[in-house]
């Protein structure tokens, strides 16, 4: 009885082992080897700047044709240059992405109207009266974006606002993710306007909880060139589909420094002007 048992399911599993070995042999899907290759060659971050979902995805398209090897942020100079004289293809360009904090009110500027006790994130500082921070936009400074970052691209700095490093910031999005007032945003570095505020309440009143608050003035909107900027809104907003036509007077009558100028990694910001210099 065992023996017959032992036979019957032996015999089955061989029926389905010779099943398995034809639909293998018959579906097999056939991979280009060098997808390997080209995987190995890349940094294995797996970060999703590229807007895959990972460096085997990249591969995947560099060996195909439709990703060049420049549109991995992560990799440095030596390495897009191996995989494209790898793969015998350009090296291609691509523009550098960096996360930008839209949010200036670190603590020498902007107020707190309460003292929040509890777990030190700004996960769970943001449901409690939005953390206490006089600005309920406002950057609370506890740090969840430079805890996200993987590569070292964001630290808090004295008066407790996120500095991104553009240097080793790869644009993976983390920060983006990991702020719950929605503060970061990923842009190329060369869009030279920024405005670092995301207050909504119009008007000079905002002032008594930030210094350098945008109040929708208007006059950015009337030193830019036309359509660039707008504060319908209620604040500030840039239109970068009109970024080429940017230029640094679209900051010079800001009254509170709201709105400014990037210089590659340097931001410029003018002094809050006097109420006859903002006339």
């Amino acid at each position: 009885m065992i023996f017959q048992a032992i036979l019957i399911l032996g015999g089955t599993g061989l029926v389905f082992a010779i099943f398995i070995a034809v639909a293998n042999k018959k579906f097999k899907v056939w991979e280009d080897p060098r997808i390997d290759v080209v995987a190995a060659m890349l940094p294995q971050a797996n970060c999703g700047a590229c807007g895959l979902p990972g460096c085997r995805a990249f591969a995947e398209r560099a060996v195909e044709g439709t990703m060049e090897p420049a549109g991995c942020p992560v990799s440095n100079t030596d390495q897009i240059h191996s995989i494209a004289a790898f793969l015998g293809i350009e090296a291609g360009n691509a523009a550098k992405r960096v996360a930008r904090l839209l949010c200036a009110g670190s603590t020498d500027v902007a107020k707190q109207r309460a003292e929040y006790r509890g777990l030190s994130t700004c996960a769970a500082a943001t449901p409690v009266a939005g953390g206490g921070k006089g600005c309920a936009w406002g950057c609370l400074g506890l740090g969840d974006c430079a805890v996200s970052c993987d590569f070292d691209a964001l630290h808090m700095s004295a008066t407790g606002l996120p500095v991104v490093d553009v240097e080793k910031c790869t644009s993976c999005g983390d920060c983006v993710d990991a702020c719950p007032k929605g503060l970061f945003v990923i842009q190329p570095l060369d869009h030279n306007l920024l405005v670092q505020c995301k207050n909504l309440v119009t008007g000079d009143s905002v002032l008594e909880a930030c210094q350098v608050a945008c109040t929708a003035c208007g006059k950015c909107v009337l030193d830019a060139a036309e359509g660039l900027i707008s504060v319908a809104s209620g604040v500030a907003v840039i239109e970068y589909d009109l970024i080429a036509d940017a230029e640094e007077r679209a900051i010079e009558r800001c009254p509170t420094g709201a709105i400014v100028w990037l210089q590659g990694a340097q931001f410029a910001r003018l002094p809050a002007l006097s109420s006859a210099e903002a006339a």
